[in-house]
């Protein structure tokens, strides 16, 4: 029997989710997300929770949310990390990693060829 390959999530083509907008204002990025769904509508109509959350990103945040481009997979985003942070943003793959899953988690972004994308 085969061995199943690992994919190399350095290989993983990053794209926006579509449907959170986002904005930048001095150099940080601020994601919005619009919380749909049918618990959200409860959460907001009982708890008065807001439709929209905005999410601020630090400095490395938003340089690599303005790298994500839908063609840069994350081996060249962390390259033009490094280039631009130097040794300030090691253990560098690691921690590139672990944001991406995050981001992904959070249904910021998506893995293009991976997951589907919303319409």
């Amino acid at each position: 029997m085969a061995k199943k390959q690992k994919d190399n999530y350095l290989d993983y083509i990053p794209v926006h989710n579509p449907q959170n907008s986002w904005d930048e204002k001095d150099g940080k990025v601020t994601i919005h997300m619009v919380h749909r769904g049918f618990y959200s509508k409860i959460a907001q109509t009982f708890f008065h929770t807001p439709r929209v959350s905005h999410i601020d990103l630090d400095a490395y945040g938003s340089f690599v949310w303005k790298q994500i481009d839908g063609e840069k997979n994350i081996g060249q985003v962390a390259d033009a990390l490094k280039a631009q942070f130097g040794k300030d943003a090691e253990p560098l793959y690691d921690r590139l990693v672990k944001y991406m899953q995050i981001l992904r988690n959070n249904q910021f972004i998506l893995f293009r060829g991976k997951d589907r994308m919303p319409k």
